[in-house]
């Protein structure tokens, strides 16, 4: 992702990048870890360099660090990655055949990233300085080389391999210019599918609407013009073993328009069932069809389109009127590249193919206690739609849409007084497609301020006096369409050190056709012939934890907390005593948890090592939003895939490799229980540990008519609020709005207290 720099902030904004930073004391080798190809991380083994230049003993950086650790990779890194991998083919068979599914940063271990934020990057923070065992700074004289981790699909052998490329130069102008790239791994992972691509799904739309029986299938339903028809190339799922990974398949779903003279018709007003298909995604064949059932076209619907006026066979309101969001001084956050800072807040924005919008580095500039760390990673890592209608097409809809497709790489380009409101800084994105090419979404990511209502506020009820303050919050979001339906990804600061997850769910519902005058159990009728099928979606939150704990530091453990009534007797003669009750979560088994909203249940990630002004330990609190489980059986195929959504929280000690709840590769996974569901078997100690928390969020959709023809956001969630962090409020020093001084020019107007209550007092 690349920072939009045509649309930068106001002048004078961002932190200064001139300064030089301060000479370093004596540099000192650092670990190396062992490294496995497979995993997202790197080795420090570029420390010490082989040739230290000094300056009266003092050691010189090299050359200036372009990019941060955490930066997410530039087009130009992309090619350059690319180009390394293709030339390392064996044979020209084997290099046309490659086709790039991923190409994404390796990310460092966490004592580099503290080093580049403490020497390297402004504004420099010397206290995150990694230290040595005798308590001196640990300073290598430069950061170790930035390698990027590609994930290749073979088309010809039907292959995934993954690959890591250490990006030693890198030139913007990569086409047939100079580049160079090594080949640090690659290796062969058996028995996988990765993602499906854009490209693919094109081209399987072709194949089906070019095979001579689906024709025919459709002229019996009275389709002949093929441009009418839309095919969606869902991926098969692993319902038995014919979905074996050994084949790349798709199962599409099948829709037809009703006008061809009209582009922005909602063609999903039309699904085509009886229909079965079978594509083989490697060799771009019809492996197997078959008309099943001839179930007539619902009739065509006229509120079935969503555009404006009368295209959708309507008139627009015309009473709105115009809301502005005005700054005139500019926001208040600061950027300077990918690094954020916001009042007393700042952090990283990154950006992958698979999560989309990702947060490093979370703190918290607390007075003279300075940067406390809230969080070093926060990303959504998978999410997952079953649908609950036992019926063909509908009982194998259980997309996994960031494993099998990608959240980040079916992300829009956003547009400003639509998308976001105010003052907007944006962010673009690079990736590669499918064939090696980069490709680019710009405004990929929005950042920008909000107003948020009340922020605190108390009248003296003796004097009149009132104090109030107004919330503003800064939010980082984006916004991706995965087939027929639209998920926005937010992340919310809050001036009184709240973090909030919030997901959008909008789009079109994902509907079948009825004979007519029949009804479905399983789902709303719609329209005549049409219904929505009951369904649900899941998000996972992988909260990579750091509360209080500086780098290389694993202080962190989790309480539950349960709200319970105490039992009748001495204690509670007035049958009124409740109180709160926490057990420590010791172990990855009985970290296993799910929300009780009868109990009040939440949990604190606390530091073991730092307390606040009252002797308790300092922590933030996680608190769940509404939510739900899954309302399938336990046999049901796709929790054999995604067994992580039995459970609202897991807790794991950090390892570097351990990052996809459902596995790296979800799509036609025939193991079971792969992914954090195995991990946590090894029951790891959490009493005092490098916190990750992965939180399972769900919302149950029983359709209703106003859901279509476009469904008006819901809202999901949870709030990450601190808990005993802080001594006091931290929101007691946000200053009032020019209102409210306003207001206190006329204070002494205020309407004064009765006579006779003041003589009362």
């Amino acid at each position: 992702m690349a920072s939009a720099q045509e649309k930068a902030t106001p002048p004078n904004n961002s932190p200064s990048s001139s300064a030089p930073p301060p000479p370093p004391p004596p540099s000192s080798t650092w670990p190396d870890p062992t490294q496995d190809p497979t995993r997202n991380t790197t080795s420090l083994d570029s420390f010490p360099p082989k040739t230290t230049p000094t300056t009266k003993g003092i050691p010189v950086m090299m050359r200036a660090q372009t990019c941060h650790p955490l930066d997410p990779l530039t087009a130009a890194e992309i090619s350059v990655a690319v180009a390394t991998v293709r030339a390392a083919g064996a044979t020209p068979e084997v290099r046309d055949s490659m086709r790039f599914v991923e190409v994404v940063l390796v990310e460092p271990v966490k004592q580099v990233v503290a080093l580049a934020d403490a020497y390297f990057f402004p504004p420099f923070q010397p206290s995150l300085l990694p230290r040595t065992k005798g308590g001196g700074p640990l300073i290598p004289t430069k950061l170790p080389t930035r390698k990027a981790r590609l994930v290749v699909y073979n088309k010809k052998s039907n292959e995934t391999s993954i690959w890591i490329v250490e990006l030693r130069e890198v030139h913007a102008a990569t086409r047939g210019g100079p580049h160079r790239g090594k080949v640090i791994s690659s290796q062969v992972v058996p028995n996988v599918q990765p993602p499906m691509d854009a490209m693919e799904y094109a081209e399987c739309e072709a194949v089906v609407k070019d095979f001579p029986p689906f024709r025919e299938a459709m002229k019996r339903r009275g389709i002949e013009d093929m441009d009418l028809v839309m095919v969606d190339a869902w991926c098969v799922g692993y319902h038995s073993e014919a979905d074996s990974p050994n084949r790349r398949l798709a199962k599409p779903l099948i829709f037809c328009r009703s006008e061809s003279d009209c582009p922005m018709e909602n063609g999903y007003a039309r699904p085509v069932e009886g229909i079965y298909v079978l594509v083989d995604m490697q060799n771009m064949v019809v492996l197997e069809f078959e008309d099943r059932k001839l179930i007539p076209l619902p009739p065509t619907d006229p509120l079935r389109n969503y555009t404006s006026g009368e295209t959708r066979g309507g008139v627009d309101r015309s009473d709105v009127k115009p809301l502005q969001i005005i700054q005139p001084e500019g926001p208040s956050f600061r950027v300077n590249g990918h690094f954020i800072q916001w009042q007393k807040w700042n952090f990283r924005i990154g950006f992958t193919p698979r999560e989309g919008l990702v947060i490093y580095s979370v703190a918290y500039i607390d007075g003279s206690r300075g940067r406390r760390p809230v969080a070093h990673r926060l990303s959504f890592v998978e999410m997952v739609v079953p649908y609950g209608d036992p019926n063909d097409p509908h009982y194998r809809k259980n997309a996994f849409d960031a494993g099998e497709d990608g959240l980040g790489k079916n992300a829009h380009s956003l547009k400003k007084g639509c998308d976001c409101l105010g003052y907007i800084k944006y962010f673009d994105a690079h990736f590669t497609n499918f064939t090696g090419g980069v490709e680019t979404i710009e405004n990929c990511v929005c950042l920008h301020e909000e107003d948020h209502g009340i922020l605190w506020k108390h009248q003296d009820w003796r004097t009149g006096l009132a104090e109030v303050r107004r919330s503003r919050r800064l939010t980082v979001s984006f916004i991706c369409t995965v087939a027929n339906y639209e998920y926005g990804f937010f992340w919310h600061f809050y001036q009184d050190g709240k973090i909030e997850a919030e997901v959008k769910l909008t789009g079109i519902l994902s509907l079948g056709a009825m004979q007519p005058g029949e009804a479905r159990k399983y789902g709303t009728t719609i329209a005549p012939g049409l219904y929505a099928p009951v369904h649900q979606h899941f998000f996972v939150a992988r909260m990579d934890m750091s509360v209080d704990c500086k780098p290389g530091e694993a202080f962190n453990q989790v309480v539950e907390v349960d709200v319970k009534v105490e039992d009748p007797g001495k204690n509670n003669v007035h049958n009124n005593a409740f109180y709160a009750e926490e057990k420590l979560l010791k172990s990855e088994l009985e970290a296993m948890r799910d929300c009780n909203p009868l109990s009040a249940r939440h949990w604190i990630v606390r530091n073991t090592r730092t307390v606040n002004r009252t002797g308790q330990l300092t922590g933030y609190r996680l608190v769940p939003g509404s939510n739900c489980l899954p309302l399938a059986g336990s046999e049901a195929k796709f929790l054999r895939r995604a067994a992580f959504l039995k459970h609202n929280l897991w807790v794991t000690p950090y390892v570097h490799n351990e990052m996809h709840p459902g596995g790296e590769f979800p799509n036609q996974n025939p193991r079971v229980g792969e992914g954090l569901a195995t991990w946590v078997k090894q029951n790891r100690s959490l009493e005092e540990a490098d916190i990750v928390l992965w939180y399972v969020f769900g919302v149950t959709h029983i359709p209703r008519l106003e859901d279509w023809p476009v469904m008006p956001v819901e809202h999901i969630g949870f709030m990450l609020m601190p808990h005993g962090f802080f001594n006091c409020s931290p929101a007691v020093d946000v200053p009032p709005s020019a209102g409210d001084l306003d207001d206190k020019e006329n204070v002494m107007s205020a309407k004064p207290i009765q006579n006779g209550l003041i003589a009362k007092l």
